[in-house]
């Protein structure tokens, strides 16, 4: 077990980290709105969020293997600089601004987006070596980290509203600052970095996260887990629209965050998530049974929150047990870039299952976007299942 300093370390740690990620939350619905407001294209609109989602999911692994070999606080203070500065280009963008610069900017602001998540996360075993306790921080983090989707996006809407849509990107480019480099400043990350720096004059040979069988399988399985929530979003989203208009939406997105945020902290309290492979296949096969039966309750918004609530349950657990599975799979020298890796899985999937989500429900209707998503959860499941020798358990490691 650590000592209690290692503990409050590590809370210091996810406290800082998850205060750096609230603006994150902030930008996608943020970009929508000011650039809708520039050019008056909703289409222009889509083009820039889609480009700096696409560029948040490239760039996070680049941004995470840089972090790994020079140590985390340049690279995070760097691309916050970066970040604060092109939110703060596209606020004074006129009126009619070309599309092509739009969408160029957007797309350098994912590039620019720390990696705050992963680098927490590879922190973390230095600080936690008792298994149980790492797994139930990772639990923790999990469902913590949906605070941020919670109150992220209405966050940005409020300053929109009070300020202008440009305000909301500058007060969000000076949040993103401010906390990235409170969170870089921390005890732990200043030591990992000065650990990195030593270590870089002889670094791993060859470090690659990817060159992990078992990483690889994690990525395979967060793609169809990606999958499952674009297909749910959109999902989702047109049941609302049937049910009672747009403004339905919202509070059941919500509702399924808060599902994610009671399973994380029941995880959390129960030792963490998954310990195994075969484990790891049966919260995934929760995962997917639960979305799937979204498709039975399209019918009453009261039914669908419900069985949200019940489906969100899955997903702070999902992210837990492989959060606790990379530390054991990833190369030496590669573990902030390994949990990158799986951020751009879920990124990739996620928009992969909104696009098919998106023709599935204009053909189909609703249900068939709940289908794709517990297909989708199906393959997750045989994925963990069929390659499971590449996921060995944590080590136990005693007292």
């Amino acid at each position: 077990m650590r000592s209690p300093s290692h503990s409050s370390g590590a809370r210091a740690l996810l406290a800082a980290s998850l205060v750096a990620r609230l603006p994150l939350a902030m930008f996608s619905i943020a970009l929508l709105v000011h650039v809708r407001e520039l050019t008056g294209s909703f289409a222009v609109a889509g083009a820039a969020t889609g480009a700096y989602a696409a560029a948040v999911g490239a760039g996070g692994p680049l941004l995470g293997r840089m972090a790994d070999r020079r140590g985390h606080t340049a690279p995070l203070l760097g691309a916050a600089v970066a970040a604060c500065g092109l939110l703060t280009g596209l606020a004074l963008l006129p009126h009619g601004a070309p599309a092509g610069l739009v969408v160029a900017l957007a797309a350098l602001l994912g590039f620019a987006t720390p990696p705050v998540g992963p680098c927490a996360r590879s922190v973390l075993p230095a600080l936690l070596r008792d298994p149980a306790a790492l797994r139930a921080a990772y639990a923790f983090e999990s469902s913590a980290a949906e605070l941020t989707f919670i109150f992220g996006p209405p966050l940005a809407l409020g300053i929109g509203a009070a300020w202008s849509t440009g305000g909301a990107l500058v007060a969000g480019g000076a949040m993103l600052l401010a906390a990235t480099a409170a969170f870089a400043l921390q005890p732990a990350a200043r030591a990992q970095s000065e650990a990195a720096t030593r270590a870089n004059g002889d670094p791993a040979p060859g470090a690659n996260a990817l060159r992990s069988a078992g990483l690889r399988t994690l990525v395979l399985a967060f793609v169809a887990v990606g999958v499952v929530f674009g297909a749910v979003e959109v999902g989702v989203t047109a049941a609302a629209s049937a049910l009672g208009g747009n403004g339905v939406a919202a509070p059941l997105l919500a509702v399924w965050g808060v599902g994610s945020l009671a399973g994380g902290v029941v995880a959390s309290r129960l030792g963490g998530g998954a310990q195994s492979a075969r484990g790891l296949a049966l919260v995934l096969a929760a995962l997917a049974a639960g979305h799937l039966a979204l498709a039975a309750a399209l019918g009453s918004a009261l039914a669908l929150g419900g069985v949200l609530f019940l489906a969100g349950a899955a997903i702070a657990p999902t992210y837990a047990s492989a959060y606790a599975m990379v530390d054991a799979v990833a190369p030496a020298g590669a573990v902030t870039e390994a949990f990158a890796w799986l951020a751009t899985a879920v990124s990739v999937g996620a928009a992969a299952g909104a696009a098919a989500g998106g023709a599935l429900v204009d053909s189909a209707g609703p249900g068939a976007a709940f289908g794709l998503a517990g297909a989708a959860g199906a393959l997750a499941v045989a994925v963990a299942l069929l390659r499971g020798a590449t996921l060995p358990a944590p080590a136990v490691v005693t007292a």
